[in-house]
Parts: structure tokens; sequence; C-alpha cells
């Protein structure tokens, strides 16, 4: 009788043993194990603020920072634009005279200042012009040798004055018989052995050559042409409509080939539309000697109207970048870049239009922007 009141008992545990492991099995499913806090706060992800970058490493990758600008894309005015040199900027070299070439000391593209020979001219006109400058030399010096006798023999009482004042005025026939022939010869830039040194009026870069060794050329044959880096403007092409909405003081931005921003500012625009292209010209003045634009160069032209209301800033497209989802900004901090999430409104021949995010006056990285964007991809890895 115990032995078989021992064997219930003890399939009556066992049985209570299966149902308790059951039943925390179950519960251990349905709640499962808690990280600690400080695994917890490793599964989190938080992206960063800021990115902080020394301020060599921004020449290092081409970094380049602007303000940004107050426009708005739907208001402005884009149009295509070439750079051209200013009046002031510019100059056509002649020859002065007749002759033929028989020295180059400029090609096209060479740096040139202001009186620096770049072509010899062989010329009869010039070897005259010497010849005349030499003769009025040499009289003006007999003249000048007639009145110093002249003066000694009117001192001693030999000669009477009349004769004193006949020598002063042929030396004053001489002397300006000088002047008429120095000035003509420095006018047509005849060298003492008589030849023609055509020379450059002003410091810049030849933009155009025509001058042919050898080659028989005329007093007005354009020989070169020379432009001043210095002093260049932009024009743009816009449509009637879009003239009557700009005028002169308009800010404008000019984005070039190489994805530079350059501030500009509107000097002129154009009172009549070109028949065959049926646009008008305006002109953009450069705030700045920026020698990295040559004439005949492409730009892209952002005008912003000052009498139409506008919100919002414009920036170039490369400042704008994807983080998380998000298009950002980096402004310029003390130690780096601020990330700063801004609202897109329109893209358009590779500027944006921001409405919200961004202040106008901010600095932000404009060109090779994506370099701190992988300077965040980076840090993150390091992180892991």
């Amino acid at each position: 009788m115990s032995t078989e009141t021992s064997y219930w008992r003890f399939l009556a545990l066992a049985g209570g043993l299966l149902l308790a492991a059951g039943a925390g099995f179950v519960v251990a499913r349905m709640n499962p194990p808690t990280l600690p806090p400080q695994a917890a706060s490793n599964a989190a992800v938080t992206e960063p603020s800021e990115v902080k970058v020394d301020a060599s490493y921004l020449a290092v990758v081409g970094i380049v920072t602007e303000a940004v600008a107050p426009g708005n894309l739907s208001v402005d005015v884009l149009a295509p634009g070439t750079v051209t040199a200013a009046p002031n900027g510019e100059a056509v070299v002649t020859a002065h005279a007749s002759g033929t070439i028989v020295r180059l000391a400029k090609q096209l593209g060479d740096a040139v200042s202001v009186g620096e020979t770049l072509a010899v001219v062989e010329s009869r006109e010039a070897a005259s012009m010497a010849a005349d400058r030499t003769v009025a030399e040499t009289k003006a010096a007999l003249a000048r040798s007639a009145l110093a006798r002249e003066q000694e023999l009117y001192n001693q009482r030999v000669t009477p004055r009349q004769d004193l004042e006949r020598a002063q005025a042929e030396l004053a026939v001489a002397d300006a018989e000088v002047r008429r022939a120095r000035d003509a010869a420095a006018a047509s830039h005849v060298t003492p052995d008589g030849r023609i040194a055509v020379t450059s009026p002003l410091a810049g870069k030849i933009t155009a050559s025509r001058a042919v060794l050898g080659s028989f050329v005329q007093p007005d044959t354009e020989l070169f042409r020379i432009a001043d880096p210095r002093f260049i403007q932009v024009e743009a092409s816009v449509t009637a409509i879009d003239a009557g909405r700009i005028s002169v003081g308009d800010p404008a931005k000019i984005a070039t080939a190489t994805g530079a921003s350059l501030a500009a500012t509107v000097r002129s625009v154009a009172p009549i539309v070109n028949e065959q292209t049926r646009a008008a010209t305006v002109v953009l003045s450069l705030a700045g000697n920026y020698q990295a634009l040559s004439p005949g160069e492409a730009v892209q032209a952002d005008i912003t109207p000052k009498n139409v209301s506008q919100t919002g800033v414009v920036v170039p497209e490369d400042a704008v970048q994807n983080v998380g989802g998000r298009n950002v900004v980096f402004v310029r901090t003390a130690t780096g870049f601020k990330i700063q999430p801004v609202v897109v409104s329109s893209r358009s021949a590779g500027r944006v239009s921001i409405l919200s995010g961004v202040n106008a006056g901010e600095t932000i990285a404009t060109t090779n922007a994506f370099f701190l964007k992988a300077e965040i991809s980076k840090g993150a890895g390091d992180d892991e």
C-alpha cells in the first residue's frame, strides 16, 4: 500500500514540474529580456549635428564657402552670359605705319606689361621719320651755336642787336621742328635705328594675334588684341519681359564652369531688343578682380530684381546634400560646420531655392561640400 502511494506521489510531482517549465517558457517568450543600460544606449543611433574639421582641411580638399544670398528662383532671372572685356580693359594694337614685320616678341596667350615690345616692323615711313628727327636735331644744334656766337659778338658790341634777335628766332624755329619730328616719331613708336616698335598700351594677356612674320602691314592693320583681366564684365541675354523687371544696381550671382559663384551687380540694361535673338543685353559688373575669368568664357547669371517681393534664399546646388534622407547645408562655425536641415523649393540651372532652414548672410560650404558628408559617414563608422 505504501509502495503504490509513493508511486502516485512521484507522478504528481513530475507533472507539476512539467507544467511549471511550460508556463515559464510561455512567459519568457511573451517578455523578452531587457538590455542593460549600456547596451541600450549603444543600440540607439544618433545623427551628429556638427562636423569638426580644421581650416587646413578645407584648402586641401577644395571646399569653398560663401555667404548665403536672398532670392527665389520663381522670381529670379536666370540667363546665359559671356565674359567680355570692359571698355577700359581691352586694347587693339596696330602697326602705326606700313611695313614688313621682321620680329615677333610675343605670341597668343602671353602676358605683357605696359610699353613692352610685341613686334618690330621695318618701314620706309619709319626710316623717313627717323631721318627727319635727326635733321631737325642737327639744325637745332647749329642754330644754338650760331646764337651763342651772336650773343658773344653782341656783348663785345661788334654786331647789332638785330643779328642777335635773328639768331634767337632761328633757334626757336629749329627747336619747334625738333619737337614736331620727335612727336611724330614717338607717336609711331620709331626706334633709334629707324624701325617701328609695336608696343602694348596696357598690362594683360594677348587674346588675339594676327601678326605673321614677314607679312606686309598697313598703319591700321590690327596685329594684337590685349585684355586686362582686372577689367572684365559679363553680358547676359534676357528676354524682353525679364529686362523690364531688372534695374541698375540689382544684385546677381555668376556661376562659372568650375562651379565657383561670384558676386556681381547690374550696371546697365540695353534699352532695345536684338531683332534676331529677341533678347536684351544686361551688363553685369563683378564685385572684385576675378583673374580666373577670361574674355569669351561662358557663365550662368542669376539676377535678383530688387523691385520684386521675395522670400527665401538661393544657393549653389552643390551646397545642398542629402544626409539621413534629409536635405541639409553645412553652416560654418568656429570649429567646423553645423549640419542644418533645409526646405528646398525648386532647382534650376545649378541653383537651389530654399524656403527655410538657413538665413541670408550665413556662411555655408558650397563647392565640394560632399566631402563634409563623407566625414559624417567616416565618423559613424569610427563610432561602431
